[in-house]
């Protein structure tokens, strides 16, 4: 039996989705179904019930996951101990931004633990420009930060794009469509921290919205803050209007605590990206497809619009 069919298998039923298996496999989605066909015919069961208008195994499928899981681990013991397979060790000096703290970090150090058990994770987390200047001066393995890093020594992919959306208290400003963006400059408007790519971002689409509404300079009032936790709680307390992923705010939205007005254009969306040095060990290298994974993963469980990967 091919083993690798097995770890096909294995992901696939993990990530629910063919396209981002081929994504995290390194493979075409058509190659991802044919390994599940030859599977399915070597088993001579179906796994996968392609009746569904969702992603969702067969109850045979569902049955054999728990045994294929084990061969797959067995297999790969196997390798390692044969020395076919590098055992990956170590310890990964990763770099992420508070923005995934938020959201698939938990998940991530959680998958590295459980997929590299001797793997040492020692985690900082800063701002994106922090973390460049430490990662050029060879302090950090992985960053996820806003924007790849631009240097020849450092290779650099989106991994993930965060919907922006405008969130204020509910009945802070009036939510009809009509008349609410000139209303925005009533109260101050949050972003992130000064100088990053997405305050630059949003600065300058404010100032377009205030000439669109003639609203003077001086009007315009904006608190820059690099915590995530310090600009909800200031939304919570009626402080301003935040231009944030709504995926920080999903259980405000919805209980209706916060609400997010109808005010155009939207704010871009923040797209992380993963960045590693071009001569980059087996350690490191696995590290980084386990962050497409649990990406991926985090991806599918959350509603489409809230997180997409790249």
């Amino acid at each position: 039996m091919n083993t690798r069919f097995l770890e096909t298998f294995v992901t696939l039923a993990e990530l629910e989705n063919f396209r981002a298996t081929a994504r995290v496999l390194h493979a075409t989605p058509a190659a991802v179904s044919l390994r599940i066909k030859s599977l399915e015919d070597e088993l001579k069961t179906e796994l996968v019930d392609r009746q569904s208008s969702v992603f969702r195994l067969t109850p045979n499928g569902q049955h054999l996951l728990g045994l294929a899981r084990e061969v797959v681990r067995a297999a790969r013991a196997l390798r390692e101990a044969a020395g076919q397979e590098p055992v990956i060790g170590g310890k990964l000096r990763l770099g992420v931004i508070e923005t995934l703290v938020h959201s698939w970090l938990s998940s991530y150090i959680t998958h590295l633990n459980t997929t590299y058990p001797e793997l040492e994770v020692d985690l900082t987390v800063d701002s994106s420009s922090v973390l460049q200047r430490r990662m050029l001066a060879g302090e950090l393995d992985i960053v996820l930060r806003v924007e790849g890093i631009d240097n020849t020594r450092i290779a650099s992919s989106a991994i993930a794009s965060y919907p922006v959306r405008w969130i204020a208290r509910r009945d802070l400003l009036p939510r009809r469509a009509t008349g609410v963006a000139g209303r925005l400059f009533d109260k101050p408007i949050l972003t992130f921290g000064r100088g990053t790519a997405p305050q630059v971002v949003l600065e300058s689409l404010v100032r377009s919205i205030a000439r669109q509404e003639n609203v003077r300079e001086h009007e315009i009032r904006l608190t820059c803050s690099p915590s995530v936790a310090a600009i909800v709680q200031l939304v919570r307390d009626g402080y301003g209007v935040a231009a944030i992923p709504h995926l920080f705010v999903t259980k405000e939205l919805e209980s209706g605590e916060f609400v997010e007005l109808p005010i155009k254009p939207l704010p871009p969306p923040i797209v992380v990206s993963l960045c590693k040095p071009v001569d980059a060990s087996a350690m490191i290298h696995a590290s980084a497809e386990a962050a497409y994974f649990a990406c991926s993963t985090y991806c599918q469980t959350w509603k489409k619009d809230y997180i997409e990967a790249l």
